[in-house]
């Protein structure tokens, strides 16, 4: 019998000793965690990729100490409910980002996380696109309807607007009546145009920063010297909103100048959020694009392709079937 609960108390996880590249994600076996008062234990059947996942491999930095295990985009099922949970039952399928930017462990068997970072699946989605959703389409919506305060007719320019954030970000624009620029290779602009879309600029070919002008909002999910290029597209008083990185303060200066507010924007757990995004995604308004599809052993291979900067929409392993 003690042998059987050692072996329920485990679970297969990807796992890093230490910061590196894509080779120190390793498959082992862990401690299943339990759940707490408030918390809920979710059997994860999918888990999204992002490029703070990725950040975070690098440098270590979100993961806490090791073995430290990376994710937090979660699709799954609820197997157990923690002391005081009224909100769901175990067998009910949920998704959200747990714990963010706190450390969570969404590539694993099981997580465990407060009850209010997960919000129903709706039922017509599968687990793979729902793991594709939580972190980029709460980013995307919290500088929309929270940083920008988006109202119909604003300008806004999206930065790699078929990227894993940018394609959600048109869509959930559009949704609040923005007219949409997006920045994107050519052969991607027939995709991010059918997402709503009104112009798209290959900034391989023509410089945004010349062609752009009298922008509301700003997303850009690239950094270097976007945000500066991007500053000059910005009529006064407008919004730039950085994912990649802070701005300096020759950036700032400028800004202020004109009464722009610039600044670096950090998604964080959002009940509200994630409902309007369940509700959206029921009526046919969003969807997430899936790149490519890996189980969750292979999540090395899945950072190494993130990190060529050339997929569209998101990368998300598989769990549990």
């Amino acid at each position: 019998m003690s042998e059987d609960k050692t072996t329920a108390a485990r679970m297969r996880a990807i796992i890093q000793e230490s910061a590196g590249g894509p080779e120190v994600l390793t498959l082992a076996e862990v401690d299943r965690p339990e759940p707490a008062p408030t918390e809920v234990l979710v059997r994860v059947h999918a888990a999204g990729v992002n490029p703070t996942d990725w950040k975070s491999r690098t440098q270590g930095r979100l993961l806490g100490d090791p073995p430290a295990i990376l994710g937090w985009d979660v699709s799954g099922v609820v197997e157990a409910v923690g002391r005081g949970v009224t909100r769901f039952r175990p067998g009910d399928e949920v998704f959200g980002m747990p714990r963010f930017p706190h450390k969570a462990g969404g590539y694993a068997e099981y997580v465990t996380a407060p009850s209010r970072h997960f919000t129903r699946k709706p039922a017509g989605l599968d687990h793979v696109h729902a793991a594709a959703l939580p972190l980029a389409a709460l980013t995307a919506w919290q500088v929309l309807y929270d940083t920008a305060n988006l109202r119909p007719g604003r300008r806004v320019l999206i930065h790699a607007a078929a990227g894993g954030v940018g394609h959600l970000a048109v869509q959930l624009a559009k949704h609040l009546g923005a007219y949409v620029i997006g920045t994107a290779r050519t052969p991607k602009h027939a995709f991010v145009r059918a997402l709503g879309a009104d112009e798209v600029i290959d900034y391989t070919e023509e410089d945004f920063a010349e062609t752009v002008g009298d922008v509301d909002l700003v997303i850009d999910s690239i950094g270097g010297d976007y945000g500066a290029r991007s500053l000059r597209t910005l009529r006064d008083g407008g919004t730039l909103a950085q994912l990649a990185s802070e701005p300096d303060q020759d950036l700032l200066r400028q800004a202020a100048e004109r009464g722009i507010w610039a600044g670096f924007v950090l998604v964080e757990p959002d009940n509200a959020g994630m409902a309007t995004i369940a509700e959206l995604v029921e009526a046919g308004r969003l969807r997430a694009e899936v790149d490519t599809v890996l189980p969750f052993e292979q999540a090395a291979k899945a950072h190494e392709l993130g990190e060529t900067g050339r997929t569209t929409g998101k990368i998300v392993l598989t769990v549990a079937g």
